[in-house]
This record gives C-alpha cells, sequence and structure tokens, in this order.
C-alpha cells in the first residue's frame, strides 16, 4: 500500500514540477514577444516622422510615401508573431524605398532631423533583431517542452498550443523588389 502512495505522490511531484515548467516557458515567451511589440511599435512610431519629414522635400512622391504609411498601418494592427514578420518585412522594403527616394535628394539626407531618425531606425533594427532572436529561442523551448515525452500529455490536456516563430526571413526574399521594381503588394 505504502508502494503506491509513493507512486502517486511521485506522479504527482512530476505532474507539478512539469507544469511549472510549462507555465514559466510560457510566460518567457510572452514577455520575449512583449520586447518585440515594443521595438515595432516604436519603429511605427518612427515612421509618420521619417514620412513627414521626406514629404516636404519629395512631395511628389506620394505613391511611395503612401506605401510607407500602408505598411506601418498593416504593422500597427498585426497581433500573431507570423503576421506580424510579415507586416514588418513590408515595412522594410517599403522605408527602403523610401531611402531610395531619399538618396535622389542631397539637401534633405544633410537635414538633421532626417539623419537623426535614420539613425534611430537603424538602432531600432538593431534591437528588433536581438529581440526576435529572444523571442524565437524561448517559443523553441515552450515548443519543445509541450512536444516531449511526459510533459505532452499534460500540454495536451491543458490544451496549450504552440507558439509561431517570428521570422523575418518571410519577406526577405522581396527585399530584392526594392532593387529591381515595386512590390505589387504594397505598391513600394
Amino acid at each position: 500500500m505504502s508502494a503506491w502512495i509513493a507512486l502517486l505522490v511521485a506522479l504527482l511531484v512530476a505532474t507539478l514540477v512539469a507544469y511549472n515548467g510549462l507555465v514559466r516557458s510560457r510566460e518567457r515567451t510572452r514577455e520575449a514577444w512583449s520586447g518585440i511589440d515594443v521595438q515595432l511599435t516604436r519603429r511605427a512610431d518612427l515612421v509618420p516622422a521619417l514620412v513627414e519629414v521626406v514629404a516636404g522635400y519629395a512631395s511628389h512622391e506620394r505613391e511611395t510615401l503612401t506605401a510607407v504609411m500602408e505598411a506601418r498601418a498593416s504593422l500597427v494592427a498585426a497581433a500573431r508573431p507570423a503576421v506580424a514578420a510579415n507586416a514588418s518585412a513590408e515595412l522594410g522594403i517599403c522605408l527602403g524605398q523610401l531611402f531610395m527616394v531619399a538618396e535622389g535628394y542631397p539637401e534633405l539626407r544633410a537635414v538633421e532631423s532626417f539623419v537623426a531618425l535614420q539613425d534611430q531606425l537603424t538602432d531600432l533594427e538593431e534591437k528588433l533583431a536581438y529581440s526576435r532572436q529572444f523571442y524565437n529561442r524561448n517559443a523553441l523551448d515552450f515548443n519543445t517542452r509541450i512536444r516531449r515525452f511526459p510533459t505532452f500529455l499534460l500540454a495536451r490536456a491543458l490544451r496549450l498550443p504552440p507558439f509561431e516563430f517570428f521570422d523575418a526571413d518571410e519577406g526577405a526574399a522581396e527585399l530584392e523588389i526594392r532593387f529591381v521594381g515595386r512590390n505589387p503588394r504594397t505598391g513600394c
């Protein structure tokens, strides 16, 4: 009889340890996503100022400026990592096009506010890359936990879905478009 009680206690302890590990991993991944969300929001907040500065010098480039703002709106509306990754890639393409437009205006490149915004955007891109790596590492850890035996039994009982990865490479092939022509989906 005491062997059954010991086995039951061991099973209960193992279940509690597995549950706490899943909760910790899920919360770390959610925290990591919030880091990406902060960087994406900061990036999206820079876009209107950047568009305004460029519009002052290149007002006839309305199509590009509109495409940048539409891509920004898509990024702001994105809620899931995969959607946000695609929207972020589209915004990157449009910003690349915007900077190509700016190359044609030497007086714009000399404007202090434009240079400062460009530097801030570069800094944000580096922080976003780090945040993306941190999130994906945590998502991988959580996804591995919910697929390993015996924790997958608990994860299935709790109906814990895997996290999506924030894959920046989904739009990477489209980056070539800015050197070749316009992207038909965004107009960039």
